[in-house]
């Protein structure tokens, strides 16, 4: 019988991971520091982590089935739907090849919350400097990107590995930065993470089958269903909130955010766990 406060715990990551999976503030980063604010960091929680981040795939796969249903029906012969899915398979390569080889490095060297915070700060004046640069933009569409863009977009989507960068705000300030409008970059972002998300949590999966069990499956539960319901209103937010809105908000709160965390590890106020 699983306690209270373990459930708790699942409800409160489920909605961290739903919330900040799509946005650019990095989801890794924030179920390293909100796990370990609750403790939650055994063998257990690794493969919850898994979990959580496959009903974000699952939200956004629903959100555009449309779309993908058109893109797979389409890819077969040419045409608009078999270039989109040949630059999607494009820029997922960078991460796929260095995931293969630097995942478990990463997972291990890297996983803690003060380089989660410090690469926070980095990634939030990093924001803040490409949108002061007010870029010009030549793709207003996903679909009007060439293979090049693609490549490009797929190399600052693996940056992303280091925790804290966020995938989602390396892809789309990626994209910025390569030309394309906010809505497209935003949009590409969603739908290369079904790809790249997936093949992680494959990895991951495979890596933690000896501590799979059928007992965790109410913890699971409630941390699947509360990250698909948050990140499908996660992206519907950043969607309408990019249509007026530039991305310093999330920039100012990375830093706030990631400074916060330093500071309670210099003082002490707070015990990071690894």
């Amino acid at each position: 019988m699983f306690e209270l406060p373990l459930l708790l715990k699942a409800l409160i990551l489920g909605i961290v991971e739903g919330l900040t999976e799509f946005l650019p503030v990095s989801s890794t980063g924030h179920l390293i520091i909100a796990g370990s604010l609750l403790e939650y960091t055994n063998e257990q929680s690794k493969v919850f982590e898994i979990v959580i981040q496959f009903a974000a795939i699952l939200a956004v796969c629903w959100l555009y089935r449309t779309r993908i249903l058109r893109v797979i029906l389409g890819m077969w012969t040419p045409g608009q739907e078999q270039r989109f899915a040949l630059n999607i398979l494009i820029a997922f390569m960078p991460a796929a090849v260095l995931g293969f080889l630097l995942h478990s490095v990463i997972k291990n060297y890297l996983f803690n919350p003060l380089t989660v915070a410090a690469a926070l700060i980095v990634g939030g004046l990093v924001i803040l400097w490409v949108e002061r640069r007010h870029l010009p933009v030549r793709f207003e569409s996903v679909d009007d990107i060439t293979w090049r863009e693609a490549l490009k977009v797929g190399f600052a989507q693996a940056i992303a590995m280091f925790p804290g960068v966020s995938r989602a705000g390396a892809t789309i300030i990626g994209g910025m930065i390569f030309g394309l409008s906010r809505t497209a970059a935003t949009e590409l972002s969603f739908f290369l993470a079904i790809p790249t998300m997936l093949a992680a949590t494959i990895l991951d999966v495979y890596q933690a089958r000896d501590i799979l069990s059928v007992n965790d499956l109410p913890v699971f539960a409630v941390g699947f269903v509360t990250s698909f319901i948050f990140a499908m209103l996660a992206i519907k937010g950043l969607l309408r909130f990019i249509s007026n809105h530039n991305f310093n908000a999330f920039a100012w709160y990375r830093i706030i955010f990631g400074v916060i965390v330093l500071g309670t590890a210099y003082t002490g106020l707070v015990n990071w766990h690894a």
